[in-house]
């Protein structure tokens, strides 16, 4: 098995057709087809059958074409990583992250502290699944992201089938966000049921949205109205001008700062937000300077400061 089949292969899948594909690669068809074949008998599978339509993928051809993607994908991250043109003296940090402000303000301090001749450094507020497979997979060094007794069991079986380990950063109460003319925003403490009727904000999960990968606790719960969002600028703006709610740990963002406020949510249940990096990937002075600079930010908030 070689990568160029492997090439090939997700080629077809994605042309639907091979002849689709040999224009698309600048083959022949016949180049492709062997290719096909060569795999098939390597594997002992049938990867596509022919219809009225075309070639369709199998069961086993759609697994197969995962598998090849995950390794086309990290050959392309090692051929970019170790190209003749990168220069040596570039230094990398990648961070993938659930929607918090504090890992963008530890980001951000960071950057103005790094006084390293070149570098390329990135962070990325995404999924929660996708941030397991950036750090899986290499294009991260580092995740951030929370759990729960609710949510724990799947997701430490998900960092476990993806060779990840999470370490604690802070454990927070479960806190209703919402505007200050909401007419909730008076109280000291909710209960779940106070919310039922208002809109809820989450966070959207792409193709893994189920409960356990939800940003926010309490997923669980029914809610007559939602309303499915991508970024916190969005939620600031909903939570401001509207009387819906989400919840989150607390932690109020400078963005937050006016017209939201937080209420303490009665129940037992706890967030713990913390890190997942790859069992066998070293942490680079980077990414450990990184993980410091959140520390910091940890301490100042289990002192009481609400700027996060």
């Amino acid at each position: 098995m070689t990568l160029q089949q492997l090439r090939y292969l997700i080629a077809i899948a994605s042309c639907d057709s091979i002849s689709a594909a040999a224009h698309q690669l600048f083959v022949s068809q016949s180049s492709l087809s062997v290719a096909v074949k060569d795999l098939e008998r390597e594997c002992g599978i049938t990867i596509f059958e022919r219809s009225n339509r075309g070639i369709v993928l199998t069961r086993e051809g759609m697994e197969l074409l995962g598998y090849a993607r995950q390794v086309v994908e990290q050959a392309d991250l090692m051929e970019a990583r170790y190209a003749k043109d990168v220069q040596p003296s570039t230094r990398q940090l990648a961070i993938s992250s659930q929607h918090y402000a504090f890992p963008v303000e530890a980001f951000l301090e960071f950057v103005d502290e790094y006084e390293g001749e070149g570098y390329t450094f990135s962070l990325r507020e995404t999924r929660t699944y996708e941030i397991i497979e950036d750090v899986r997979d290499f294009r991260s060094d580092v995740g951030i992201l929370y759990m729960s007794s609710f949510n724990e069991q799947v997701i430490s079986k998900a960092l476990e089938d993806a060779n990840l380990s999470f370490t604690p950063l802070f454990t927070a109460q479960p806190h209703i966000f919402v505007g200050s003319h909401h007419p909730l925003a008076g109280k000291a403490m909710l209960e779940p049921e106070d919310v039922a009727d208002y809109p809820r904000y989450t966070f959207e999960q792409g193709k893994t949205n189920s409960f356990y990968y939800a940003e926010e606790p309490f997923a669980e719960l029914p809610h007559k109205k939602r309303v499915i969002i991508s970024d916190r600028g969005t939620l600031s703006n909903l939570l401001s001008h509207h009387n819906g709610y989400t919840v989150s740990t607390g932690v109020l963002s400078s963005e937050m700062h006016s017209g939201i406020v937080a209420i303490p949510l009665r129940t037992d249940e706890r967030m713990v937000i913390g890190y997942i990096v790859h069992n066998e990937r070293q942490l680079s002075d980077l990414a450990q300077k990184y993980i410091d600079t959140l520390g910091i930010f940890i301490e100042e908030y289990n002192k009481g400061y609400s700027g996060l």
